[in-house]
């Protein structure tokens, strides 16, 4: 009995020394396929978004109306608007300049209490040690929460290999609705 159960010990431990001789583990840094033994590193960004439907100098322009029923006037469903807004360190648009959002929006939500846009825009930066570097967005933005959520689903320069999230709240309206500041706080991890 003594014999049958060493063997079965021997046995199991043989298994389990040779399952991790062949997953190749190992406590030394394994390297990426791309950027050798370059460590991923987490990065956060804060800047201010400023979307400027109004005044002589707009930034956001509608592009395709919504279609012409009542639902779609009064939640605007449907309607697509391209940006290249301007993305400052604070909230005033006369603080330093760190790049440009450009892309664009649609409204995609056909409920009141739930406002949607659909948006697609790349972060790109004109300034700093990211400049010449860009961040790509993609996802839903939910208007009605007062924190909002998109991911990050790539990006270029500093940024290859990026991946991450947004998060969003919304600094100032103007008295109008036309014009809005928006606190970005970028969340991304990148080589």
């Amino acid at each position: 009995m003594a014999k049958g159960v060493s063997l079965l010990l021997f046995f199991t431990l043989s298994i389990l020394f040779f399952s991790f001789i062949a997953e190749g583990k190992s406590d030394s840094p394994q390297p990426h396929p791309v950027f050798g033994y370059r460590q991923e590193k987490l990065s956060h960004l804060r800047f201010y978004f400023h979307d400027l439907f109004g005044g002589r100098n707009p930034t956001a322009v509608t592009i395709i109306p919504p279609v012409s029923n009542d639902t779609s006037r009064i939640l605007g469903f449907g309607a697509v608007s391209m940006i290249d807004d301007p993305l400052t360190q604070g909230p005033e648009i006369t603080s330093k300049p760190v790049g440009r959002a450009q892309g664009f929006f649609a409204a995609a939500s056909l409920s009141e209490n739930d406002v949607g846009l659909l948006m697609s825009m790349t972060f790109v930066f004109t300034s700093g040690k990211h400049n010449g570097s860009t961040l790509s967005i993609l996802g839903r933005n939910a208007l009605s929460s007062e924190a909002r959520e998109m991911p990050v689903v790539g990006g270029s320069g500093l940024f290859r290999w990026a991946r991450g999230y947004v998060q969003m709240r919304t600094y100032s309206v103007s008295a109008t609705m036309t014009d809005s500041v928006v606190e970005y706080n970028v969340y991304v991890l990148h080589y």
